[in-house]
């Protein structure tokens, strides 16, 4: 998974929305048939899997045949059993009745629902980390038991290998720089957790460790897939032909540079909310698009500081649809007041927030035009509005918003491009700004012209930055 900074706000279908996906999800809407099913004669065994006897049953009843029809319908049984859609009543006897769950799925609430649907995916999700049983003559003991140490595997290290693919392609969704809803490549996700962050080249060995993992990552997809976390396109099964069959399916084949023919995988909204829960569960930050609605404007400010804009934005016009604009100015602004680290970003976010609002702000901002923190701000939003008899702003004004504006920007953004353009327009425009910014009354004047030495692409000016930066240290000092 992750690492326990927080990730970008996830945006969630209504619930709603999601139980009904829940409910349409092949496994879970087997599970319950087969639940709806069982009687008085239903037997199971001592592990409560459905006997061997009635599992031809149990697939008719599924629609399912074929080679694989048992088994899949032995899979959707152990899912109603433990999502508590069926009960067994007596271990010695074998017998179940419906579980109290079950009621549930059609009159239970979308958030029920939903839990039901989370208890079968963690079945799937422990189902997944299990290497292929088949062929374990090798690895049975004197006692006829499997020996997992022959099988090379560690329980836990898969698991944690599945966790961290399905945490990357969590962070791949929500980023918005990711690919969003575009499937990623199989061999995207299996590097991501292979190939260290460093490497240039991959070595031949570390590319035979993504191939496998690659194999491992279609298998654990393809069981995945029927609960309803992703959607899945499996790795081109001519891709796995043993070289004497290679020529001959030649022809057949597609371009080799068809990254698709690799395996594609996307999370569904359903899946979204799923590995959320999970990742809640495991004490991560992961917050979502909404979670600030019913706060106050502190909470919207410093919850949104970290998000990308686009999330910020559509976070902050919840937050103001709930509010009458002129109090949600107000308390924004009152919010947006402070001397501490975070101060200079929360003001930033205050002003995008009130962008969207309308001119019945407008009495809120005339209110703070003599504030040293919220003047400059004030200004620039009236004149924005075409609001008339708009106070110039003094000099001392104009640097601090400058100042702080340039610490919001810092705290937002590190040193980005346009930080960095906005920091050669700064010095270009105003040929004295560093003899004057370093008196600024300002906490971050320092820490803002030290940034700016170090932006500029100009040795002098940049020379000048740090010099104002240590007098502006020297001040704060004494």
């Amino acid at each position: 998974m992750p690492d326990s900074s927080p990730l970008p706000p996830v945006r969630l279908h209504p619930e709603a929305e999601l139980a009904r996906d829940a409910l349409a999800a092949p496994l879970l809407s087997r599970a319950a048939r087969l639940a709806r099913w069982a009687g008085p004669d239903t037997r199971v065994d001592a592990g409560g899997g459905l006997v061997e006897e009635q599992l031809p049953a149990a697939a008719e009843l599924l629609g399912l045949s074929g080679d694989d029809a048992a088994a899949f319908a032995s899979e959707a049984w152990r899912v109603a059993v433990d999502t508590g859609l069926v009960e067994i009543v007596d271990e010695d006897e074998g017998t179940v009745t419906a579980g109290e769950d079950l009621a549930l799925l059609t009159q239970g609430s979308p958030h029920e629902v939903l839990a039901v649907w989370q208890e079968a995916l963690e079945t799937v999700l422990a189902d997944a980390s299990v290497p292929d049983l088949d062929g374990l003559e090798g690895a049975l003991d004197e006692a006829g038991e499997i020996d997992f140490s022959q099988l090379e595997w560690d329980p836990e290290a898969e698991a944690e290998f599945l966790d961290g693919v399905l945490g990357n392609l969590y962070l791949l969704t929500v980023s918005e720089d990711g690919p969003g809803d575009a499937p990623v490549p199989l061999p995207a996700l299996a590097a991501s957790m292979i190939v260290p962050s460093d490497m240039g080249e991959p070595t031949n060995d570390v590319l035979e460790q993504v191939s496998d993992a690659m194999m491992r990552l279609d298998d654990q997809f393809r069981l995945l897939e029927p609960v309803g976390l992703v959607e899945y396109q499996p790795v081109d099964e001519a891709l796995m032909a043993e070289p004497e069959d290679a020529a001959a399916e030649s022809a057949a084949r597609p371009d080799d540079t068809d990254v698709s023919r690799y395996g594609m995988v996307r999370l569904t909204p359903l899946g979204l909310y799923g590995l959320r829960a999970r990742l809640l569960e495991a004490g991560l930050a992961a917050p979502a698009v909404g979670d600030l609605v019913d706060k106050g404007a502190d909470a919207l400010l410093d919850g949104t500081a970290t998000f990308p804009p686009a999330a910020a934005q559509a976070e902050t016009e919840q937050w103001l649809a709930r509010r009458e604009p002129l109090a949600a100015a107000r308390e924004l602004l009152a919010a947006a007041r402070g001397t501490d680290g975070g101060a200079p970003l929360r003001r930033l976010r205050c002003q995008q927030a009130l962008s969207l609002v309308g001119a019945e702000a407008e009495p809120a901002l005339r209110e703070v035009l003599d504030d040293a923190e919220l003047g400059g701000l004030a200004r620039v939003w009236l004149s924005e509005h075409g609001a008339p008899d708009v106070p110039a702003p003094s000099e001392a004004m104009i640097f601090w918003l400058t100042i702080d504006t340039i610490a919001a920007q810092l705290a937002a953004e590190g040193n980005s491009e346009e930080l960095r353009a906005l920091v050669q327009g700064l010095a270009a425009q105003h040929g004295g700004f560093f003899a004057a910014a370093w008196r600024v009354d300002h906490p971050a004047t320092a820490d803002v012209l030290e940034a700016m030495g170090r932006l500029h692409p100009d040795k002098r000016i940049a020379k000048e930055a740090r010099k104002a930066a240590f007098k502006a240290r020297s001040q704060q000092g004494g």
